[in-house]
């Protein structure tokens, strides 16, 4: 890593992330880049490593648990302790890097009229006050200050603009997060946080466009795609009979494009076809999965390869390895895409369940594609300022790939990463399932479930695709202990490893 400068609080190490006690800060890999821009010439870069740390509170910390897993607030001094931290340095660096974008276009500087720095540092404070809102918010909200908590939000929704900078935009979502958590605490002097009703989640036509427009325009799930089927082809190699299990059935996108990208692949491959291939779809929604199936069958068919498709109608806390008709002479790969974060709960045996029931499987490989970043911390404020880091990262993405008002944009950022960020910042127990951790959390867990690691030796061929692909300038692939990592400039999006 570069030198930098290194912001040290009084740290000790620890890498089991999410035990003990102590404030979980959850910003591991935190980084800071600042552009050419002659605003940033003269500051400093922000590092730390991408182990977890955590911090030593010599007064009471902000936020404690509850019997019932639930989190209380103590005493004012814990937020002396927060602010001690310095996140608005990081958030005023990240913060006024995209302001400073959005001042440099000679449009927004004709339409405002006068001076571009003038522009630049008028919208500078007011992402400042932005940032500073949006901290003081989840501040109240996790003290569950009602009164102060409802004032920052009537604030929050003002200056927050749907069609605004990148940082106005996602602001927009914490806050309707924020909104949405601070509706279900019950007052000072209860104990814990009302969480909301467990809910399937719903399918609308709104999200099913959201979705399409992310597999078509962001390359996140693209990336997902090409990982697992390079590693399902070598897995299959000189294999006749082959057998998928894919959790959650590619994400729902309505006509199967990784399997239809597969199954050109085996069909041309060096040697014969397989002699049957099978794929076994796993989800709650069995007429959804079924119609994807009998898409793929005619798809099959055309290519004069024998395909046979099963669904198995469950949740994956719910499968039994009895569910899957498996046998002796296929290879079977397990194929998990944003999925198994799912799984993850407070009870550490959750999920441990879950992949010591796949691991009965005996499967060849288990491909893991899962967003990299820590949402599953044990404590609200550290959850809402890893989430609040990556996101702005995604939207700084989006606003670089499409024009300020496109209502593609619009759609992708309100009906499918705005889900996923008020699930984060207003759920807790059952109802939070976008639990997302960081792939070294990840190794943990699958070893202690039985699974080795099985190296994804390809970062040459994934830049390759990369660079072939219809994306923006600014992402980047790089290689970790074996996985491969997709970023925005350099900031970790979505990490891709194989087990065995």
């Amino acid at each position: 890593m570069e030198p930098g400068l290194q912001w040290q609080p009084q740290l000790y190490g620890d890498d089991k992330s999410n035990e003990g006690t102590g404030l979980d800060l959850n910003l591991p890999g935190m980084q800071i880049y600042p552009f050419n821009c002659p605003i940033y010439r003269n500051w400093p870069t922000f590092y730390e490593t991408r182990n977890h740390k955590r911090l030593k509170l010599e007064h009471p910390m902000d936020e404690s648990v509850g019997s019932n897993g639930n989190h209380i607030c103590s005493t004012s001094n814990s937020l002396t302790s927060f602010r001690r931290l310095q996140f608005r340095d990081h958030l005023r660096a990240y913060t006024q890097r995209y302001l400073a974008i959005e001042a440099m276009e000679e449009a927004a500087v004709v339409m405002l009229g006068g001076d571009g720095n003038e522009t630049n540092e008028e919208e500078g404070e007011e992402g400042m006050k932005l940032v500073q809102q949006l901290i003081a918010c989840a501040e109240a909200v996790a003290c569950r200050d009602k009164i102060h908590a409802s004032a920052l939000l009537s604030e929050l929704r003002a200056n927050a603009l749907v069609f605004g900078t990148s940082f106005q935009r996602v602001a927009s979502c914490f806050a309707q997060g924020l909104a949405d958590r601070l509706a279900l605490v019950q007052p000072l002097g209860a104990v814990g946080v009302v969480g909301p009703v467990a809910k399937a989640r719903t399918v609308t036509l709104e999200k099913d466009e959201a979705l399409s427009l992310v597999y078509e325009l962001c390359p996140q799930i693209q990336f997902g795609h090409f990982v697992a089927n390079e590693s399902i082809l070598e897995a299959f190699e000189e294999e006749s009979f082959v057998h998928v299990v894919d959790l959650g059935m590619t994400l729902g996108l309505p006509r199967g494009h990784q399997w239809r990208n597969l199954m050109q692949s085996l069909v041309h491959r060096a040697g014969q076809p397989p002699k049957r291939l099978r794929i076994t779809g796993v989800g709650t929604c069995r007429e959804r999965l079924q119609a994807i199936g009998d898409d793929l069958e005619h798809y099959a068919k055309s290519l004069k390869l024998n395909y046979e498709f099963s669904v198995v109608e469950s949740n994956l806390e719910n499968l039994k390895p009895e569910d899957f008709k498996t046998s002796n002479d296929e290879a079977l790969v397990i194929n998990s895409i944003f999925q198994l974060h799912c799984a993850v709960k407070e009870s550490r045996g959750a999920l441990n369940s879950v992949l010591q029931k796949l691991h009965e499987l005996s499967p060849k490989l288990l491909i893991l594609i899962e967003q990299d970043s820590s949402h599953n911390g044990p404590f609200f404020l550290g959850r809402f300022m890893e989430a609040l880091h990556y996101y702005s990262a995604i939207f700084d993405s989006l606003d670089t790939m499409l024009p300020k008002y496109d209502t593609r944009r619009a759609k992708m950022e309100q009906f499918y990463f705005a889900e996923e960020i008020k699930n984060i910042v207003s759920c807790e127990g059952p109802g939070r399932i976008e639990r997302h951790e960081r792939v070294d959390q990840w190794r943990r867990r699958m070893s202690r479930a039985g699974f080795q690691t099985a190296p994804i030796k390809m970062i040459m061929r994934a830049k390759q695709w990369l660079g072939k692909a219809k994306v923006c300038e600014g992402y980047t692939i790089a290689e970790d202990k074996g996985c491969l990592v997709l970023g925005w400039k350099s900031k970790p999006i979505i990490a891709a490893s194989c087990w065995k």
